[in-house]
């Protein structure tokens, strides 16, 4: 069998009046992120690390902001395109390890139902799926609560 590993990073700001979607779950939040599609910063990042792996460019190759077929995507639906390209090319995703980077809300009680959506749209288990978050301890733009970041890495196996 062979293994690869793939790493993914994706920042949005956050904007008042937008929603907050990590995960596929809308947070309970005055402030969401804001970009393109539904600006899921975890999502992005799982498909950063996905296609990393197998060597298939980027997020903003697939799914340009500049397309607007993809204007207000959801982000498990980009997801799950990832993992498909993934497996045409023989690839399985064994496990993906995600963390998230803001200061609020706290994210502990979305973590089940995001594991759920991001099991679904990538064809996995949640037990193969770790999600973890923590602050910035009040500095920077996250501290301020301007932003959201998240990195994500994944391991790909292929049998050969």
């Amino acid at each position: 069998m062979k293994i690869k590993v793939g790493f993914g990073f994706d920042v949005h700001q956050l904007k008042e009046g937008h929603p907050f979607v990590l995960g596929g779950v809308t947070l309970d939040h005055h402030a969401g992120a804001f970009g393109h599609s539904d600006a899921d910063v975890l999502a992005h990042a799982i498909c950063d690390a996905i296609l990393g792996a197998t060597n298939l460019e980027d997020i903003g190759y697939h799914f340009p902001n500049t397309d607007d077929r993809w204007k207000g995507a959801n982000s498990l639906t980009l997801l799950t395109h990832c993992v498909k390209l993934i497996e045409e090319k023989g690839w399985t995703i064994g496990n993906i390890d995600a963390m998230l980077c803001l200061e609020a809300p706290k994210i502990k009680p979305y973590i089940a139902q995001m594991k759920n959506n991001l099991a679904e749209a990538a064809s996995m288990s949640t037990e193969d799926i770790s999600i973890k978050a923590t602050t910035n301890e009040t500095m920077g733009f996250i501290g301020r609560e301007e932003g959201v970041v998240a990195y994500a890495v994944c391991l790909i196996e292929k049998k050969v």
